[in-house]
């Protein structure tokens, strides 16, 4: 790839001189190691055995049906992802990238969205290791025995906890230990996710028709099926997103134009297959379609493919998932910490000039690794008395990233539709990867499919947001309520105040090119 200027990767912005930004970030990330990112954020043995209990015990076998349809929904997202980081490598993608598409408010509100959102992602992540640690060892359970639903999540907070402080100083590290530590655990996870598929597809017992059977589960929904199939689905909703974080590492990404768009495509394609398998396969082997422990938070899948493979291959699988969690909860992190970072270096945050330091040691914005973790580990501290926390934060979080991706491919699609996308690179070349003709349609589809799952995900379900007492109508509204107070009070925040003082950093202003960011005209005058 050429680009206007020197070719050579010490001196080639990569595009950041578009934004007005100097190079800062250490630019070390290789094609594997931008993958894994994708990859562990997805994270296939954490999401789909977090959630399995959730989608089968909704909806039966058949809701299996929803991993292909919101596979084919999130590759059109994807696949206008991968044609932005093509043409914008650059920390913070989604923030960056709406700055190119549409107002400063909405890339503001964007940023903002996905930077609350993937802070929550965060607290909900880390409780996964309680599905897990107290299995490979009882002295894990620091509170009670795990039977009581509060003794149980006050555990899992505190492991949270842990988890938290642990992926704060990996990130604060440096980002070659980050993606050495997650490139490693993406391996290992992804040799796991294969041996559990070829041990699940010896031990089938019956055929890939098991898939269109309900098995009476759903039939009595106040929707019917079609209803429990709707909420069901929000299981696998919950899982292939976060795909992003391979762009958003675009700026220590080597060659990022072409290394990131592959990376966002091949995280999603790759989760669908092996998850896909898992799922499939371990519905084909499982010794009884009945067990209740299906259903089971404490059972799932765990109890699948354990009562399927045998117990002998329990620890090791255990062992596997709880290294999937904790690259996962890294990978959130990371993407957490650069989106941060970007909004920080155009002073959108409170205290930007710190929030934007690089740290001349380790080339790493270390103050929001710490500010990130903090935040995390003080949901998670107001959350102890909540023995459904993880629900309810996983659908605040997954509602809100949601929301952040249409606020990318809406301006997008009004982009096409005004006839400035696709915009040529700096030296009149086009990007190394292009939809096309097929932008169009597909920008389409991944507006629609975002705007029908928002409606799914938010809709005020007592089986979603309040399944069992104690029942509160906060539960029940929270993520609607909860949404509306931090996207609505934050633009406010950033209209009343933060726009007017709105521009690149001093420190991080590129001495080679003109900031050329998008302006308001109310704003004009509050620029840097």
């Amino acid at each position: 790839m050429t680009t206007s200027g020197a070719t050579s990767s010490t001196t080639d912005s990569h595009g950041l001189d578009e934004y007005g930004y100097k190079p800062g970030l250490e630019r070390s990330i290789g094609s594997f190691a931008s993958f894994a990112a994708g990859v562990s954020y997805i994270s296939i043995l954490t999401g789909t055995f977090q959630l399995f209990y959730f989608g089968f015990g909704t909806a039966g076998p058949r809701y299996l049906w929803s991993w292909p349809i919101v596979f084919v929904g999130q590759l059109m997202v994807a696949l206008c992802f991968a044609e932005l980081s093509s043409r914008y490598s650059v920390a913070g993608s989604l923030y960056n990238w709406t700055k190119r598409l549409a107002s400063p408010t909405v890339a503001w509100a964007a940023g903002w969205t996905m930077l609350v959102a993937s802070i929550v992602t965060l607290a909900a992540v880390v409780l996964a290791v309680q599905l897990t640690l107290p299995q490979l060892w009882s002295g894990f359970q620091f509170f009670g025995d795990g039977s009581d639903p509060t003794d149980y999540a006050l555990n899992a907070v505190v492991l949270g906890g842990i988890v938290v402080v642990f992926t704060t100083m990996v990130n604060a590290f440096g980002v070659k230990l980050m993606s050495r530590i997650n490139s490693t655990g993406v391996f290992l996870e992804l040799i796991a996710a294969v041996v559990i598929i070829v041990l699940l597809a010896v031990h089938v017992t019956r055929g890939p028709g098991v898939v269109l059977e309900t098995r009476g589960v759903g039939v009595d929904h106040s929707g019917g099926y079609f209803g429990a199939f709707l909420v069901a689905a929000l299981a696998s909703g919950y899982v292939m997103y976060g795909f992003d974080t391979a762009s958003s590492l675009g700026e220590e990404t080597r060659d990022p134009r072409r290394t990131a768009p592959k990376a966002v495509l091949r995280a999603v394609i790759a989760s669908f297959v092996l998850g896909g398998l898992i799922l499939l396969l371990g519905l084909m082997a499982v010794p009884d379609v009945d067990d209740p422990e299906l259903a089971s938070a404490t059972g799932g899948l765990q109890h699948l493919v354990l009562a399927t493979v045998g117990s002998g291959f329990g620890k090791p699988f255990l062992v596997c998932v709880v290294i999937a969690v904790l690259v996962c909860s890294l990978a959130v992190h990371t993407a957490t910490i650069r989106m941060m970072f970007a909004m920080a270096r155009d002073n959108n945050l409170p205290a930007g000039e710190k929030l934007a330091r690089i740290s001349p040691r380790y080339k790493t914005p270390v103050v929001p690794a710490v500010v990130v973790g903090v935040i995390a580990i003080v949901i998670l501290v107001v959350n102890v008395g909540q023995p459904q926390i993880f629900l309810v934060l996983t659908s605040l979080a997954v509602g809100m990233i949601y929301l952040a991706y249409l606020l990318v491919t809406i301006p997008l699609l009004v982009a096409r539709l005004q006839g400035r996308w696709p915009v040529p690179m700096p030296d009149g070349s086009k990007a190394p990867f292009s939809l096309g003709r097929w932008g169009l349609p597909v920008n389409v589809v991944a507006v629609l499919w975002g705007l029908g799952m928002m409606v799914n995900l938010l809709w005020p379900r007592g089986e979603v947001y309040n399944p069992a007492a104690p029942f509160h109508w906060y539960l029940r509204w929270g993520a609607l309520l909860f949404i509306a107070v931090v996207l609505g009070g934050g633009v406010l925040y950033y209209r009343l105040r933060l726009r007017h003082r709105s521009g690149v950093l001093a420190s991080h202003a590129s001495d080679t090119a003109e900031i050329a960011l998008p302006v308001e005209p109310a704003t004009t005058e509050g620029m840097q």
